[in-house]
């Protein structure tokens, strides 16, 4: 199976209030070149989100983001995510993704959480909060000693710095909120999702 780190340079990190808007919004970012879609799990219809997106956009790998505990991992699954990620990586929740049997991208923002999840065989990891855990120059730095691990970085990632992340000899690629504006998304207007999705998926 292709790793979730090379299916896109960008992985659209999305926060879905108005149901109706999923599935509209997924064919955009997949016909602008982004076919994968964390929707996050910060809203109460984020689960009806996904399984729509996931049973109605052909094409789109969409998975669940702000994974917490093992009841969320549950509830993903069984909604019709295909993949799993996570703000951060307890060893609970670590039991809970791995016994799901989804890829998955677990959280770590320092050296000692990158090494401890590498002990457990995970060598593909979101790297998160990205730019308030040192950036790009962090980043870099873990790749010395621990050039087998490979990362997504997310959170404070912009249009204007996600080439200079992609860059990065340990980066597969970028999750970002930048290509979902909500003003777009309150307005229906895809045209505008698409195209920046286009604009992103020209990075690599």
């Amino acid at each position: 199976m292709t790793s979730l780190l090379d299916l896109a340079p960008v992985i659209p990190v999305v926060v879905i209030e108005d149901v109706e808007t999923a599935v509209p919004m997924a064919r955009a970012l997949v016909s602008g070149g982004l076919p994968v879609i964390e929707v996050t799990l910060r809203t109460s219809v984020a689960l009806e989100a996904i399984g729509r997106i996931a049973a109605e956009v052909p094409g789109a790998v969409v998975g669940a983001g702000t994974v917490r505990t093992g009841a969320d991992v549950e509830a993903s699954l069984k909604a019709g995510a295909s993949f799993l990620v996570s703000p951060g990586a307890t060893p609970s929740l670590v039991d809970a993704m791995l016994a799901g049997g989804a890829p998955f991208l677990a959280g770590a923002a320092t050296a000692s959480e990158v090494m401890a999840l590498a002990e457990r065989g995970l060598k593909e990891l979101k790297f998160f909060p990205a730019e308030a855990a040192g950036g790009r120059p962090y980043l870099k730095s873990l790749a010395g000693p621990l050039p087998d691990v490979r990362f997504c970085p997310t959170g404070g990632i912009r249009p204007d710095t996600a080439a200079d992340y992609l860059a990065l000899p340990n980066v597969g690629c970028v999750g970002g909120t930048w290509l979902t504006p909500a003003d777009a998304l309150a307005a229906g207007d895809w045209a505008r999702v698409e195209a920046l999705a286009a604009e992103a998926a020209a990075l690599r």
